[in-house]
């Protein structure tokens, strides 16, 4: 018998986690800019030191975090779009414990600091693996889902999902190559990667580059494709520029990771080609952006008083800003300034919290009182306040590294009339404390906002009951 309503509660259980990992990740991230400030918060327990949790930080966020909004939108928009009910079920709740578990997994590996490298890792490799199992029954759930859609055509927020799970399965089997030394007559829990010296640079950075261009930038425009529209009541601004923006995105990113490794042993040759495609990606990046912004036309009115929108438009904003900005970065003369300074780290937290946090947020706020059958979250000036703490966190804390980032890279490159450096490591971090404490500051505020929407989600669910009949459309009447 075929199912009458959509499973809303794999995506409930992912929602929920979703703040959850976003209020551990981002918690991790002020201690961490907490302990460059004052080093003695590096206490003598080599487990809360900052080699330890700064990895922990960054993949809570990006894969507790991010990874897990991804599941619970990609689960609820493709049911949706589809009009039927998620195919393999069972093989859905395993990809939710099976990621829990990932993220757990990783997390006690880097704080016990048993995961040293990538050239030589321990116990990486079972980890690897159970990715690699989850990820693929995840891609099962999901075209099987698509296949069997009632709907005449794959909605385009469909194809940017499909196009980051593809994408993330090759990376990671590729980039994860590596082999135990146990076949070398060592320990089956130490490994090696396979690829030697620069190769394995450039396999790391088309890796990298790639995991921001697919797991944090692909996968979120899915996100925006669908609730923009839907959140402003309004059709997607040109369904076409959409089509041109997918398949000029996808290809031109493949291409732009050697811009990481600019003046280092990769041959010129591919790191022109990486510089080259990074400044063609403005294109494709701009022009979805303007895709997302200009659907709200006839409803610009409402961006005065729906919250939701003004995480959904704000996301957009600070996208574009961030897709302008890599580019230049990746052009040789200003990559010899910014590369290794704190002007990076504005960079990739103007994308991370400005564009990937705010559209996630923005989402699940839509989510949320449809999964827990209400009409809006509890209180909808707290999602107001949590826009501005957010916003006004975010503005901080980039700005404060921008500045930090080129007064330290035109810091080092001083010289004095005899070729010797003006300044010495020393000098150069002492200039950089008061930017630290706003940056600091501008993380506190939202590391709050998470606060904020914990309490706002937890009343949401208190005062709602859980959705379990959501009906699917006849397909004569089918509406998203």
């Amino acid at each position: 018998m075929e199912a009458t309503t959509y499973n809303y509660k794999i995506v409930r259980q992912f929602a929920i986690m979703t703040v959850i990992w976003g209020i551990v990740g981002m918690l991790v991230g002020v201690i961490i800019a907490a302990q460059l400030i004052w080093p003695a918060l590096n206490f003598e327990l080599p487990w809360l030191t900052y080699g330890r949790l700064r990895p922990l930080h960054t993949n809570a966020v990006i894969f507790g975090f991010g990874g897990t909004a991804m599941f619970t939108v990609i689960y609820y928009v493709v049911q949706r779009t589809c009009h039927v009910r998620l195919f393999a079920e069972k093989l859905a709740a395993f990809t939710f414990w099976g990621w829990q578990a990932i993220i757990v997994l990783a997390a006690v590996s880097f704080i016990l600091g048993i995961s040293t490298s990538k050239e030589y890792a321990e116990l990486e490799w079972p980890i690897d693996l159970l990715i690699a199992v989850v990820w693929v029954a995840f891609a099962i759930v999901f075209f099987g889902t698509v296949i069997k859609r009632k709907t005449p055509h794959i909605y385009v927020a469909n194809w940017f999902f499909g196009a980051y799970i593809l994408t993330i399965a090759i990376l990671h089997i590729v980039n994860s190559a590596e082999l135990p030394i146990a076949f070398f007559g060592g320990s089956w829990l130490k490994s090696y990667s396979v690829y030697p010296g620069v190769q394995d640079a450039m396999v790391q950075w088309w890796y990298g580059h790639n995991a921001v261009g697919f797991f944090l930038t692909t996968a979120f425009l899915g996100m925006m494709y669908y609730f923009i529209p839907k959140q402003a009541g309004r059709p997607i601004y040109s369904y076409r520029l959409s089509i041109v923006h997918f398949w000029a995105l996808n290809f031109t990113y493949m291409w732009a990771g050697p811009h990481h490794l600019q003046y280092s042993a990769l041959p010129d040759w591919a790191q022109s080609l990486g510089m080259v495609f990074s400044l063609i990606l403005l294109a494709p990046s701009w022009g979805g952006m303007m895709n997302g912004i200009m659907t709200l036309s006839g409803a610009w009115h409402k961006l005065r008083t729906d919250p939701i929108l003004k995480f959904l438009v704000t996301a957009l904003s600070f996208y574009g800003m961030s897709t302008f900005e890599g580019p230049m970065m990746s052009v040789k003369t200003v990559n010899a300034l910014s590369h290794f300074t704190e002007w990076t780290i504005g960079h990739v937290h103007s994308g991370a919290l400005g564009w990937v946090a705010m559209i996630s947020i923005g989402s699940l706020y839509y989510l949320i009182p449809r999964l827990f059958g209400r009409e809006e979250m509890y209180s909808m000036k707290l999602v107001t306040t949590h826009f501005w703490v957010a916003t006004i966190g975010v503005v901080l804390y980039i700005a404060a590294m921008w500045i930090a980032g080129v007064a330290q890279g035109l810091m080092w490159r001083a010289s004095n009339p005899d070729g010797t450096l003006q300044y010495g490591f020393a000098q150069v971090l002492n200039a950089m404390y008061p930017f630290y404490t706003i940056r600091l500051l501008g993380g506190l505020m939202f590391f709050s906002g998470m606060l904020i929407m914990a309490y706002n989600v937890w009343k949401t669910i208190s005062v709602g009951k859980a959705v379990n009949d959501a009906p699917i459309p006849a397909p004569a009447h089918a509406h998203a």
